[in-house]
């Protein structure tokens, strides 16, 4: 026969272990028998692929990268560039020294912390903090949990139709103007608004709750809540249409009502967004409403109405006194900073992962 005797799947296996290396697998054998070369080489040769340089990556996420370049763009030019205007607060700002302002901030004079003594030692100043923690407070109590129950209410409406009208109908006020929503609060509470016509047509004494300072907090943070409930509720609807029906089918089959499937099942899904948005809500708790409150302060006075965002415009900007409103806004954002870590590291001990993971 002219053909060998071997047979085929054996003579490949023989010819299989021949390698231009010397031994099995394309690695040499030294002295030793250690093998070498082969499987070695061929991590290195996976870590190499596993990890691509700069270039390489930067050619597969060009899009991506090019997408996000205007929105970086807008944060550097808004809000770091800007950072290196503190140093006003640490001196005796003179804008007129210059033509160029950003060229009067190296010709002003340095004057230490006496800018930040001037505000500790103002009563006004103190006033103005107290204000905005009682506002926040109330706003985390009424206004926080509203927009969690409204998207809790439309998840359980079964009719898509209705639930698309009542979304529409909410979110609506958010893309009024405080200067609009303030109006419309007049027209109803106001001395010539709604209410108060309505009880003097029945022989009643008129109402101004608009001009009360006793309840302006609870007016302003009702007036928060109007224009921005419907709104907030975007994110918890999201957080809701991601959670399994399978979940709710099982806990009914265990027997649980509408009310313990609510507990056990849609509250968990939503606490790590709770807990996401009330760490954000607490370091912005020293931004109460600018607009909002500058708008009423004529109405009942700087007593009800002055926060710290009140206090810079007018003992800061509108005085000129521009070292004195760094001073003030440095400490809002120091305090914001902190409270904001101090937050996070309680929603990291309750087991959630907060604004940024340990």
């Amino acid at each position: 026969m002219s053909h060998s005797t071997v047979p085929r799947s054996r003579a490949g296996a023989k010819r299989s272990t021949k390698r231009p290396g010397g031994g099995p697998g394309g690695g040499s054998a030294d002295g030793s028998g250690t093998k070498t070369g082969g499987q070695d080489g061929g991590k290195r040769a996976g870590r190499r692929a596993g990890k691509l340089s700069f270039r390489l990556r930067f050619r597969r996420d060009r899009t991506l990268v090019l997408m996000t370049l205007p929105a970086v763009a807008l944060v550097l030019v808004f809000t770091y560039i800007p950072v290196l205007g503190n140093i006003v607060a640490f001196q005796d700002y003179d804008p007129y020294l210059s033509d160029n302002g950003f060229v009067a901030m190296f010709e002003s004079p340095w004057v230490g912390f006496e800018n930040f003594q001037r505000i500790f030692e103002d009563s006004a100043f103190w006033h103005a903090v107290q204000n905005t923690f009682v506002l926040f407070f109330l706003q985390l109590v009424l206004y926080f949990p509203i927009p969690i129950v409204l998207a809790l209410l439309i998840n359980s409406v079964v009719r898509p139709r209705v639930r698309a009208v009542a979304q529409a109908i909410m979110y609506l006020p958010h893309f009024f103007s405080w200067v609009l929503v303030v109006t419309v609060f007049q027209q109803v509470f106001g001395g010539a608004g709604i209410i108060a016509q309505t009880l003097r047509q029945h022989g009643h004494k008129g109402i101004d709750l608009m001009t009360d300072p006793g309840i302006f907090k609870f007016l302003v943070t009702a007036e928060g809540v109007w224009k921005d409930a419907g709104w907030g509720i975007i994110v918890f609807l999201a957080a809701l249409s991601s959670v399994s029906n399978d979940l709710y089918e099982a806990a009914a089959m265990d027997g649980a009502g509408r009310l313990r499937r609510m507990w056990h099942v849609t509250l968990p899904a939503l606490r790590p967004v709770i807990a996401l948005l009330l760490v954000l809500r607490v370091g912005d708790a020293l931004t109460v409403g600018f607009e909002q409150l500058l708008l009423q302060r004529d109405s009942v006075g700087p007593g009800a109405s002055e926060v710290l965002d009140t206090y810079v415009w007018w003992n800061g900007i509108r005085n000129q006194d521009f070292s004195y409103a760094a001073a003030a806004g440095l400490i809002k954002g120091v305090v914001g900073l902190g409270l904001v870590l101090t937050a996070n590291k309680v929603a990291h001990l309750m087991g959630e992962q907060g604004v940024y993971k340990k």
